[in-house]
């Protein structure tokens, strides 16, 4: 039975949850039935057919519903006689800003991407109130505790990126089956079924045969004159022949690599045969919703791996389904993991272009996983974090902040434990976000423009959803609702202008201060001139600095042989739930007896934990993590980043 003490705070409690999927589910549940009364849940996603293993309050005929909504309903049979508040809607929209934030004891976050959690904190810590954090990824989990002033919030530390590749990479020398299947998703299918004025690294010309020194129109245009078929064998052609022999044209790049193999239809499957792929009518095309190339091929087994002659018919069966199908469509799709023929067109051209580059073919439900970012949620974890969150929240309305813990599940037990405590990291002095410390940007004032500025380094990179950025007195650029037609001209032109141009010039030695009113975030920027940037390491064309960085961390040895870190270990930001980073230590390092911060020490002999490399090139497509598995689960609201050095065999959690 609880404490008495205990009892009156929870009953008393006002609790805001932020999520309602793999974690919020089991949230929702837990916490209605440890006592609390008045539970409020935002979630602006719908259930879908994906969701049902998982995410238990929802059922088949819910799917397409508020996720918010039904969760509510689902819970209110089993426990009448408390409230809850459901809100289908995204918790960036205005009306959930910092009062309605100030009237809740707590918040609970269940979120499934960085950008949402940063503004959550934000809100709770202009609100001030305290935030538990969560997130989970198969068998891994975490819980972290975010108090303002006492605790570290969730941007003191920098979040780890998913592993990126050079586009070069992925466009020439591929020589891993995640960089054919980047290729495939984010370069073929974009360049053919989605925007076409969208830049895109393909080559889209060919040789004309009677004048080499000419270029025929773009390639990928669908001629009048040629039917699906004629076009899907064009586009073969093209991007698995032509491309890969003008790239064998260039000598020197294939001095230390294996040269490709050019791929023509011709030399795969028998023209008579391309022809009579599939034999789908267009009248089974209009009937059918869920269209299909495996179905229409006879192929039922998606673990199946296709060989060569198969991935060509699913590649030229998945285009004609998409063109005589969803003629209205594109130019405006995206890929969608939840599409069966977006999967099966990306499975068999990344399939087709490994076979080129002689690196190994897989099967359409590894490729899914790949080119998803799936790490296949676990409805355990999920069950044994959402009891993590109530406890930690319990503690927080308690004010009992002396056994407030950082706690993470582990795949497999250390010290015997699956679940390892640690106390929370006190605020990191340097966060620009919990700190007064300025920022420095090194640009180049004579040629950039203040849209650059704003949109790469103030939207991107601060997370500011509705910036403002003033100059002394003046306001150089706003928006908002707001705004006369007067004003938002002005600051629109004002964007096109470079820096040193504007009205109230931006130069060296500028202190720009910006603001954003919706998360009550103000920060200062130190304006550093420079006249030349790397091209490759600073694609950007400005370098943005002030906290500190995974690399500048170090470690000291005590007394004891223990390496010490020196600087607080860094939160997570976890996709679809957060990102973890997994420290290579011996199992004596972690453990749930109280220590001060700068104490929490982590032994063994890798050293110190590993960080994963914050990337600042803009010129390269993000996926999975170096060994080609996928790094972020956006089918669930719980997923984590994973750092690791396969040398050492025990691993440690702390969140970065």
């Amino acid at each position: 039975m609880a404490p008495e003490g205990q009892l009156e705070a929870i009953k008393g409690a006002k609790v805001l949850m932020v999520g309602a999927g793999g974690i919020g589910c089991e949230l929702l549940k837990t916490v209605a039935l440890s006592g609390f009364r008045d539970i409020h849940i935002i979630d602006m996603d719908t259930i879908e057919v994906s969701n049902l293993n998982r995410q238990f309050l929802f059922r088949k005929w819910h799917v397409g519903q508020s996720k918010a909504k039904v969760a509510r309903e689902a819970v209110l049979k089993f426990k009448p006689d408390i409230s809850i508040t459901a809100y289908h809607a995204n918790v960036k929209d205005p009306e959930f800003n910092v009062d309605f934030f100030k009237q809740f004891n707590v918040v609970l976050n269940g979120l499934d991407n960085l950008d949402a959690r940063r503004h959550v904190n934000r809100l709770c810590l202009a609100a001030d109130v305290p935030l538990v954090e969560s997130g989970t990824t198969g068998f891994l989990g975490q819980v972290t505790v975010h108090v303002k002033g006492r605790t570290e919030c969730y941007e003191c530390q920098p979040k780890p990126t998913p592993k990126s590749y050079p586009v070069c990479t992925i466009t020439s020398t591929p020589s891993k089956f995640v960089h054919c299947i980047v290729w495939a998703k984010d370069l073929l299918f974009a360049k053919l079924f989605g925007d076409k004025n969208q830049d895109n690294d393909l080559n889209i010309h060919s040789t004309d045969a009677t004048n080499p020194s000419n270029n025929v129109e773009d390639v990928f245009e669908y001629k009048a004159d040629e039917d699906s078929d004629q076009y899907g064998r064009r586009i073969y052609d093209h991007v698995f022949g032509y491309n890969i022999d003008l790239a064998l044209a260039n000598e020197e790049t294939w001095k230390n690599r294996k040269k490709p193999t050019p791929l023509y239809l011709k030399d795969v499957m028998p023209k008579q045969l391309a022809k009579e792929n599939g034999k789908l009518e267009k009248q089974k095309l209009a009937d059918s919703v869920a269209v299909s190339a495996m179905s229409s091929l006879g192929l039922k087994n998606p673990q199946d791996i296709w060989n060569l002659e198969e991935n060509t018919k699913i590649f030229l069966e998945a285009m004609k389904l998409f063109i005589e199908g969803r003629e209205k469509d594109i130019g405006n799709l995206t890929f969608d993991k939840d599409d069966q023929l977006s999967v099966e067109f990306v499975t068999a051209a990344a399939n087709i272009r490994a076979s080129s580059f002689g690196i190994p073919m897989h099967s359409l439900f590894e490729a899914k996983g790949i080119a998803g970012n799936i790490v296949h949620a676990i409805a355990t974890t999920n069950a044994i974090i959402a009891g993590l969150i109530v406890l930690e929240a319990i503690k927080v309305l308690q004010n009992d902040a002396e056994n407030y813990r950082m706690t993470y599940c582990l795949e497999h037990p250390s010290r015997k434990m699956l679940l390892m405590p640690v106390e929370p990291f006190e605020p990191n002095k340097s966060c620009y976000v919990c700190s007064e410390n300025p920022l420095s940007l090194e640009v180049n004032t004579l040629t950039t423009k203040l849209k650059d500025v704003v949109e790469k380094i103030v939207r991107s990179k601060l997370g500011m959803n509705s910036p403002m950025i003033m100059l002394g007195a003046s306001l150089i650029f706003e928006v908002g609702e707001d705004l006369d037609e007067d004003e938002a001209a002005n600051y629109a032109s004002n964007l096109e202008k470079v820096l040193a141009k504007l009205p109230t010039p931006v130069t060296s030695g500028t202190m720009l201060k910006v603001e954003d009113l919706q998360q009550e975030l103000s920060c200062n920027i130190n304006i550093k001139h420079r006249d030349e940037f790397d091209e490759e390491k600073e694609p950007d064309g400005m370098v943005l600095s002030g906290w500190i960085q995974p690399s500048e961390r170090r470690t000291q040895t005590t007394n004891n042989g223990e390496a010490t870190s020196n600087a607080p270990a860094s939160t997570s930001s976890l996709d679809d739930s957060d990102d973890l980073e997994i420290l290579d230590t011996e199992p004596s390092a972690l453990s749930g007896n109280k220590r001060k911060v700068a104490e929490i020490s982590i032994t063994g002999d890798s050293g110190p934990f590993k960080k994963s490399p914050a990337t600042t090139n803009s010129n390269v497509v993000d996926i999975g993590n170096e060994n080609g598995q996928p790094a972020l689960d956006a089918a669930d609201d719980d997923v984590v980043v994973m750092v690791h050095d396969e040398s050492v065999h025990r691993k440690r959690a702390r969140s970065q």
